[in-house]
């Protein structure tokens, strides 16, 4: 026989061919000769639905018995042929499949122990450093998000919810001289299916991709010269991830695209000649006036402007993380998290955001839920006036309204991702109680969110967490179809620690650092300690009631965060910029410490909080001048925007670091969650030579 395998090039081919060929012509009663299925997608004439493909002919004459192919040397011995696949784009939130693709081959980088343990944080920190602005700003406009009808849709008119088919590829391993030699392809879909047999060729060593209809599957094979070398069954595991929640689960400090800096102008927050709202950062652009129409036009830009949700948010990088980690998995990402959220003006009653749109949110979390959970169906509303507000405790769900999915219609939920409960006992109200200084003006203005409170207000909104998490429980079973013995698909996350140093035993000293942006801040550590006892006993409420509903509590990322807080950093000689606590300033025509043009929102940095001088420099946020002036009436109140642009830009949020290592907590117990409702896989069969 001629020894094809010490041939080289076109001469080796064209045997080859020739010999498989011919040999599997006098099999099959076919003539193939020299020919050879050309390197596209072929498709057989259509089938009806659910009808078996036809059976090959009977054989004409009796078979030859072909010599096997030689196996390969792997190094750890000889393997046969095998088929491998994967999903070609597996977080189907991003429409564009490189955008999942750059995640994945950064992730497939990572040694094994930052793959188990930490693989969000490890891809965050390599993603940053080879991009300026953070990598969210060149996806933000490739997902299946409709800003203008708030519903995740896909511009192309592919049902996002509920997907017919997924896009895979796949290779086959193990074919001495794959470079050299044709493969062809052939994929039967299973099933009821609309989809036809497809056929491939090309060489042994290209992948190749198919569309695989949804849940059904396909079974692929590969063949060399009309020999079949392997087969595989594909079956896509497709998880719809629900997420949940208030600003720590939006990713509230993290927009996807952050403000740019100009580094030569300034801006000015008070009135003419007043020295100490001088020398301000200053956005990048034409603008005249701070707050005129060419100054809003270079804000910051979040997949969701009302309610701050970026693709930096903890819940989405998980959902990303579970998706590119296993080659025959894909995951459907339904984000609804807004910031300043709770669990009744936000989860069950409609809340339209923290910064004003044109079109904010038009349903509350849990019906926005139940309205995707439809896909192309509708929800209905339905009328609960005693069903939640548990007795009268919880006064404002009296008389509430939700929309629900038919349960024929609702998709199964496989994890619902939650962060709530912070804004549900004023944590925002116990931080401006922390860091404004007593005598200021700001005090007496009642703070950046309306009121100020202290220990006394916040414990009692605590007594009332269990009710609100109790009614949040019902809804989730009976409104979005979770079952009552699948409680721990439900997985809430606990709030990581704001200022703790050292061993965790103390917190942040007394001072400004961080805070120079607004000159009524400085922290006040006694406050700090106080707001600390809150923050723990509001940790143990959401254990407590974590275990009593059966949900998953996510924890393991809190030690995490001690040493990391809002004063981590430096006040003077700072080793690098990101570290760097003060605020950048002009004064007297020169930068100091550094320029704002040359900030990174998105460096790797000690600490993983914003501080309000972060804020600034990252998100930066402005009313429009014309509707301040109507609020206010005070042009002398100019410096509102300062307080805004150092608030409500996400001061005391974790960073993109930190919603990293929350996501990578997320995804541990994410893991366990999964494996205990994971059916079984089928197996790849190798055909025996």
């Amino acid at each position: 026989m001629v020894d094809l395998w010490r041939m080289g090039g076109r001469r080796k081919r064209l045997v080859q061919n020739a010999l498989l060929g011919l040999a599997m012509g006098v099999v099959m009663g076919l003539d193939f000769g020299l020919t050879s299925i050309p390197a596209r997608a072929q498709e057989a004439p259509a089938l009806p639905v659910g009808e078996p493909a036809p059976a090959a002919p009977p054989l004409a004459v009796a078979p030859t018995v072909l010599e096997p192919l030689p196996p390969v040397d792997t190094g750890g011995g000889l393997a046969s042929p095998e088929i491998s696949w994967r999903v070609e784009n597996p977080f189907r939130f991003f429409t564009d499949p490189e955008a999942t693709a750059r995640h994945r081959t950064t992730f497939l980088g990572l040694s094994p122990a930052e793959q188990k343990t930490s693989p969000v944080l490890s891809s965050e920190r390599q993603q940053a450093a080879r991009s300026r602005n953070g990598w969210a700003a060149d996806i933000v406009d490739r997902t299946c998000w409709d800003p203008w009808r708030n519903r995740h849709a896909c511009a192309d008119d592919v049902d996002y919810i509920n997907p017919k088919s997924h896009r895979i590829v796949a290779r086959v391993v193990g074919v001495p001289d794959a470079t050299q030699v044709d493969c062809e392809w052939v994929m039967r879909p299973r099933g009821k299916t609309n989809r036809r047999l497809e056929t491939l060729s090309g060489r042994c060593d290209a992948e190749v991709g198919f569309e695989v209809a949804y849940p059904d599957g396909a079974d692929i094979e590969v063949a060399l010269g009309g020999r079949v070398l392997a087969t595989a069954p594909v079956a896509v595991t497709d998880l719809f991830i629900l997420g949940l929640g208030d600003s720590f689960a939006s990713g509230e400090g993290n927009p996807d695209v952050p403000v740019r800096f100009d580094p030569e102008r300034t801006a000015h927050y008070g009135k003419a000649g007043e020295a100490a709202f001088a020398g301000y950062p200053a956005r990048i652009g034409g603008w005249q006036r701070v707050g005129d129409p060419a100054f809003q036009s270079e804000s910051a830009r979040w997949i969701d402007q009302a309610c701050h949700r970026s693709l930096y948010s903890h819940q989405l990088r998980a959902a990303l993380q579970l998706a590119i980690e296993d080659d025959h998995r894909a995951v459907t990402f339904v984000g609804l998290a807004c910031s300043g959220a709770e669990v009744i003006a936000g989860l069950f009653l409609r809340y339209k955001g923290n910064e004003w749109v044109p079109n904010p949110p038009d349903l509350s979390q849990i019906s926005a839920a139940a309205e995707e959970q439809c896909g192309a169906q509708r929800s209905l509303p339905q009328d609960l006036p005693e069903a939640y507000h548990m007795g009268g405790v919880l006064e404002g769900l009296r008389g509430l309204v939700l929309n629900k999915c038919p349960a024929e219609h609702a998709r199964k939920i496989d994890l619902i991702m939650l962060s709530i409960g912070g804004n549900d006992i004023g944590f925002a109200r116990l931080l401006a109680n922390a860091i404004i200084v007593d005598q200021s003006l700001l005090k007496q203005l009642g703070g950046w969110v309306g009121q100020v409170h202290g220990v006394l207000q916040a414990r009692a909104a605590l007594t009332l967490l269990d009710d609100r998490y109790k009614a949040l429980n019902r809804a989730i079973h009976n409104i979005l179809h979770v079952p009552w013995n699948e409680s721990d698909r439900i997985v809430l996350t606990a709030y990581p620690e704001l200022a703790l140093l050292g061993d965790g035993s103390k917190v942040c000293p007394d001072g400004p650092a961080g805070m120079e942006v607004v000159q009524d801040f400085a922290l006040n550590a006694k406050r700090a300690q106080e707001g600390r006892t809150v923050s723990d006993r509001l940790h143990e409420i959401m254990r407590r009631s974590a275990s009593a509903h059966g949900w998953t509590f996510v924890e393991g990322h809190r030690p995490a965060f001690i040493g990391r807080g809002i004063c981590a950093g430096y006040t003077r000689n700072a080793f690098s910029v990101a570290d760097d606590l003060r605020l950048p300033r002009r004064l007297d025509g020169q930068w100091t410490p550094y320029s704002p043009a040359d900030y990174r929102p998105y460096a790797q940095r000690q600490r993983w909080f914003r501080t309000p001088n972060d804020a600034f420099l990252t998100g930066n946020f402005h009313v429009a001048g014309s509707l301040l002036q109507k609020v206010l009436k005070l042009e002398s109140l100019s410096w509102f925007q300062l307080l805004l642009a150092s608030t409500y830009s996400g001061a005391f949020h974790p960073t993109a670091e930190g919603h990293a290592a929350i996501a990578d907590a997320v995804v541990s117990k994410a893991r366990g969650v999964l494996a205990r409702y994971e059916r079984p896989k089928p197996a790849s069969r190798v055909v025996s030579p």
